[in-house]
């Protein structure tokens, strides 16, 4: 090739990322049906950016994906919402997906196989991690993204990002927090004595209601749910209005369902999980530590029972502690749909840039060639 040929590709590259030319294709998983937070936030990110007026396109492995519900049970547009089915969709066992070195294509963390199928595609790599105990879930051992050409990875919290630094030190990290739906908001309505249960292990919800109907016989007219399996705007109203909500998940990457809860005003019981989500604690000027009082946090699920049936007591009794309402209310707010579309906006802009860049200087490099 020509360095006059070169450099017309180049330009051709350089002006596609300039003009928003080029595709974002973010792999996501094929969850049948099943509502995951993380599909949810990587959803999120490609409305976002296609109503920035970028080109983003969600892409799954098999024709069969399953965007609307059927007798065997719910689709996209059940558990999340009708207007993502008609975002841009892509199934590269029917398609051939075609990229360029204008274009993105994000993974996310659990799919290191996936990584090493596309190592050899001329794009930007990125990953898309949002729980770190997904990272070596298919990795390889003795590999890391970098082998794969994944120099770049975007993160739901800062925590995260040292974490993923201290295993790929030569990554560059940014983070983008997950978004509360604002479906979830405080009723006017009063709340009724049901406990709302989300917990990551199936079966562990039951374990809780019933170890709590043995220790405390006379608060058996208190019902619990599991929320689990129900669109998104279901789920909403049900923990709205529920009296408390009790949180059971030891690899938890970022805590959606307390911050749902808690925009909800519904308080939240939970047992800390391994790494202390950044909205759950307080660091001060000496880098220490402090668990926030934005609910009630316990090192055990062992003694959740007795932690709800204080609870209850003290909401039926109309004494719920102000300073966990005060803990709460300082939460509020915090994740909306409008911060993360400006932190979206910001990050993504950035990686632009940085392709940008890169470009840019091969292009400065065939120049000086070529004089």
């Amino acid at each position: 090739m020509s360095e006059k040929v070169k450099k017309s590709t180049v330009e051709e590259i350089i002006s596609k990322l300039e003009n928003k030319e080029f595709g974002l294709y973010f792999f996501t998983l094929d969850t049948k049906g099943n509502p995951t937070a993380g599909v949810a936030n990587i959803y999120e990110h490609v409305k976002v950016l296609n109503e920035l007026g970028y080109s983003a396109t969600i892409l799954h492995e098999k024709n069969d994906y399953k965007m609307h519900g059927d007798s065997e049970g719910m689709g996209l547009s059940d558990w999340l919402g009708e207007e993502y089915t008609k975002l841009p969709h892509m199934s590269i066992e029917s398609q051939q997906l075609n990229v360029g070195p204008q274009d993105f294509i994000i993974v996310p963390e659990v799919f290191s196989n996936l990584m090493d199928q596309v190592k050899q595609f001329p794009c930007k790599k990125i990953v898309i991690s949002q729980s770190y105990d997904y990272i070596t879930e298919l990795l390889p051992i003795g590999r890391r993204w970098t082998d794969y050409g994944f120099n770049d990875v975007i993160t739901t919290s800062k925590k995260q990002g040292e974490y993923l630094k201290s295993m790929f030190p030569s990554i560059n990290t940014y983070t983008v927090p997950i978004s509360i739906s604002d479906y979830f908001v405080d009723s006017d309505k009063p709340k009724i004595p049901v406990v709302s249960i989300v917990a990551r292990e199936q079966g562990d919800a039951a374990k809780i209601a019933k170890m709590f109907y043995l220790q405390n016989p006379l608060y058996k007219w208190i019902t619990f749910k599991e929320l689990r399996g129900i669109p998104k705007r279901q789920f909403a109203e049900e923990l709205g209005k529920s009296c408390l909500a009790v949180w059971l998940d030891d690899r938890a990457g970022f805590g959606t369902f307390p911050l749902e809860a808690i925009q909800c005003n519904t308080p939240v019981i939970g047992k800390m999980p391994n790494m202390i989500p950044e909205w759950m604690e307080e660091i001060d000027a000496e880098g220490n530590g402090k668990i926030k009082n934005n609910g009630v946090w316990t090192n055990t699920h062992l003694n959740i029972p007795e932690l709800i049936a204080t609870y209850m007591k003290v909401w039926l009794e109309d004494t719920v502690p102000q300073d966990l309402l005060d803990g709460m209310e300082s939460t509020k707010n915090t994740y909306t749909a409008e911060n993360q579309k400006e932190i979206i906006e910001n990050v993504y802009g950035t990686l632009v840039k940085n392709r940008l860049s890169e470009f840019n200087n091969v292009l400065e490099q065939i120049t000086e060639v070529a004089q």
